[in-house]
């Protein structure tokens, strides 16, 4: 979902579909496009990591309240004759990718009045034939843009102005859907803790206009599907939130997704309902949530879609939370996805922030694409150059995003070493900045960072692995994927320039592998379904020797564990899982993971 007030409670004199906490602000000056950010063109590299790789634009809502920050929110992915393009919320523009990979930036070639002044929020993409059409999320009359070239920006109006929609506000949150079978056309919306997903059919000749009147799809229940509460760990009381439609069609079934309870949390996630016709009526898929990520250094995985590579893979989208500066300052994560045989739709998000494989053939399996490379820096020591009081340089190998390393100035050459405590053959290297205090309010800001990684054996001689010196983009979240692995202990980040005042890194992530052996499966593996909630399960287990930490795995059957959750060792050994739906059979298991690999997975426990 785009914006809204992270505290709002239904009031019965207030409309949440129309109160002004739920509309983006008006936003002025948002992209900064500078040449030679990003050329598209293939690096070698063969990986990405989650967050993904792009030059996150400043948003500018909190601009009043002196708050800076970047942010993407509400991702569509749209496969466009065979190359890619991402829309996120409030971006100025969009990214093209041939590979998934690498992402340029893409300003809208529009007139002024043709463009938002408000921007996109959520807004909505679709690919069909040879046109790619375009809407924003409104609860005015907005128009729809068509382009062949979305590669070069240029836009037209398909429909200059479409009408308000008949039955329902909005559409806020929409997704646009074509059905190639029936050479039909729909829309469907809805961002509410109130009202449910909406649908419509369109029609296509006369400008995809609307057709009769909105109907009601289906709603949340909370009371029944336990993931769909809000809060951390769905432990707030706030009635939670329906949005970010999306329609897949599937060997001749509809899966209509969506997003709950919230995106201020960890447990923002994706479920979808299934249905024999584009309006319903829809049945609840059983193995909800679809797409689910409440532990781990990025969590949330809500509001996105799902899409198809050019190798036949699925995919779905989501939105991570930050919430440094702003509740709603988010990024865009990317998971493998598909339907198993009996059709349930699933993405796979266990190990969902380590490298991951882009595939360039068809797989069989989402497990395929996990590189096996492990996190190599958890807690490790770090020494800096320098460092504010407060901000530590260890809170870099902490793995949460909203802690943080700041340096006492933003000037070249501060430095950051982080010791891995033994040689370990490095693969890849993430450096997550962080808009701390940030001033980033002019359009003429040059918004862009640049860095340097340094390796080391003993800490004394250095080696260059990966030079960012003459970047002229912005890469928040910049993915290093090396060359070739490195054997080494220490690894090394050396500042250069950001557009901020203060050099502030919330993690430097390493991966690769450690000598040694994978950890044993955890022992002592127990689950317990909530006498008094069903939507709850306890599971605990026995501590593995060397442990970095343990994902807890579940599903509705054996060998459909679709659902992660990561708990790090020096965590306590149990968890509460919140997200089960009552009178649903459930199979648990445990596997451990450290800097060598993962453990086999403990026998699945059942709980009814």
């Amino acid at each position: 979902m785009a914006m809204r007030n992270p505290s709002l409670r239904p009031d019965k004199n207030k409309n949440p579909m129309t109160s002004p906490s739920r509309i983006c602000l008006i936003v002025v000056g948002l992209a900064f496009n500078f040449a030679g950010r990003c050329t598209g063109e293939s690096t070698g590299q063969k990986t990405f990591c989650n967050p993904i790789d792009i030059d996150y634009q400043y948003n500018f809502e909190q601009k009043a309240n002196h708050i800076s920050y970047r942010s993407g929110a509400d991702p569509v992915i749209v496969n466009h004759k065979g190359e890619y393009f991402l829309f996120v919320t409030i971006s100025g523009g969009w990214w093209h990718s041939k590979d998934l990979v690498n992402w340029r930036f893409v300003k809208p070639d529009v007139s002024p009045h043709e463009w938002p002044k408000e921007d996109m929020c959520a807004p909505a993409a679709l690919s069909v034939k040879d046109k790619l059409y375009l809407f924003q999320s409104t609860f005015e009359r907005r128009p729809i843009y068509v382009t062949t070239t979305p590669e070069n920006g240029r836009l037209s109006l398909f429909n200059p102005l479409l009408p308000y929609v008949p039955g329902a506000a909005g559409p806020w949150d929409p997704a646009i859907f074509y059905d190639e079978d029936t050479d039909r056309w729909f829309i469907y919306f809805g961002s509410s803790n109130l009202y449910p997903i909406y649908g419509i059919e369109l029609d296509y000749t006369n400008q995809l206009t609307y057709l009769k009147t909105a109907g009601e799809l289906f709603t949340l229940h909370p009371e029944l599907h336990g993931w769909e509460r809000f809060g951390r760990d769905h432990r707030d009381s706030i009635k939670p939130f329906m949005e970010g439609a999306w329609m897949t069609k599937h060997n001749g079934k509809y899966y209509l997704q969506y997003a709950a309870p919230g995106t201020e949390y960890n447990v923002y996630a994706n479920g979808t309902y299934v249905g024999d016709n584009p309006l319903g009526p829809f049945k609840y898929a059983l193995n909800n949530p679809i797409s689910y990520k409440p532990g781990g250094c990025v969590t949330g995985a809500g509001h996105g879609n799902t899409f198809q590579d050019n190798f036949g893979n699925w995919w779905n989208t989501g939105t991570p939370w930050v919430a440094v500066n702003f509740n709603f300052e988010r990024r865009i994560a990317m998971f493998p996805a598909g339907f198993d045989a009996d059709g349930l739709l699933h993405a796979s998000t266990r190990f969902g922030d380590f490298p991951h494989f882009v595939p360039t053939n068809k797989v069989q399996s989402t497990k395929e694409l996990f590189t096996g490379w492990m996190l190599l820096s958890y807690r490790k020591p770090c020494t800096a150059s320098s460092y504010r009081e407060k901000f530590s340089p260890t809170n870099v190998t902490d793995e949460n995003l909203r802690s943080f390393w700041v340096a006492e100035s933003s000037s070249p050459g501060q430095w950051i070493d982080i010791d891995l405590g033994r040689p370990c053959e490095v693969r890849a290297v993430q450096v997550n900045f962080t808009d701390y205090k940030s001033d980033i309010y002019a359009s003429d800001t040059r918004v862009f960072t640049q860095f340097k990684l340094h390796e080391s054996l003993d800490g004394k001689n250095w080696n260059v692995i990966a030079d960012l010196t003459n970047e002229k983009r912005d890469r928040p979240n910049a993915y290093i994927e090396l060359p070739k692995p490195v054997r080494t202990r220490h690894i090394k980040y050396e500042h250069v320039y950001v557009a901020s005042p203060n050099l502030a890194i919330s993690d430097i992530r390493v991966f690769g592998h450690s000598d040694g052996k994978p950890p044993a499966t955890p022992a002592n593996f127990k689950v317990r379904r909530d006498a008094k909630d069903a939507r709850n399960a306890f599971v605990s287990w026995a501590r593995v020797p060397g442990a970095v930490g343990y994902n807890i795995l579940w599903g509705i059957q054996d060998d459909k564990l679709y659902q992660t959750y990561q708990v790090f060792a020096d965590q306590k050994p149990a968890l509460e899982i919140r997200a089960l739906t009552v009178d649903q059979e459930y199979s648990f298991a445990i596997e451990a993971f450290n800097e060598s690999g993962v453990s086999s997975p403990s026998k699945p426990g059942k709980i009814k």
